[in-house]
């Protein structure tokens, strides 16, 4: 499933970078798209702002197919305190700049299946694909805002994997 949840993260921080090439975050020196994978991380005391956190959850899989398809589910948490100049209540607003970002970036909700163990990424024989994300409600705390949505990730395994 590494493959797949590789595939997955990448082909979003990709859309990102074209969607809203101002959304980055700085990481470890480095200036990249606004998304990240929690497990890949140094672990946070608290989530960043205004950037989109990957963190995997259960895994599944379907051993009654021809090829075993396995499936992860993928909760994509996000928040916002707003902007300084407008003292934080421009919130809902850049929530929703958010909401429409991760709605664009799911689509099409599929991508070749990649090996970054590889440089370059060598291509696979299958497809990595997902469903459409679930959002959950608003969560306030103090001044930040926040939201989640979970998707479901699915690959057929491949020989080796």
């Amino acid at each position: 499933m590494q493959n797949a949840k590789d595939s997955f993260y990448m082909a979003l921080r990709a859309r990102l970078a074209t969607i809203n090439p101002a959304r980055t975050v700085l990481l470890r020196g480095a200036q990249r798209p606004g998304i990240l994978v929690e497990e890949a991380e140094a672990p946070f005391s608290q989530l960043p702002t205004d950037v989109f956190v990957l963190r995997w959850l259960g895994l599944g899989a379907d051993l009654d197919l021809d090829s075993t398809m396995v499936a992860e589910e993928c909760e994509i948490i996000y928040q916002t305190c707003g902007t300084q100049s407008f003292g934080g209540l421009d919130r809902g607003r850049l929530l929703s700049e958010m909401d429409e970002e991760l709605t664009a970036m799911v689509q099409p909700f599929y991508t070749p299946k990649l090996n970054y163990v590889t440089q370059p990424p060598g291509t696979m024989l299958t497809q990595v694909f997902w469903g459409e994300p679930a959002f959950t409600p608003v969560v306030v705390q103090r001044d930040r805002i926040m939201r989640s949505a979970k998707i479901t990730v699915y690959s057929y395994q491949e020989q080796g994997e």
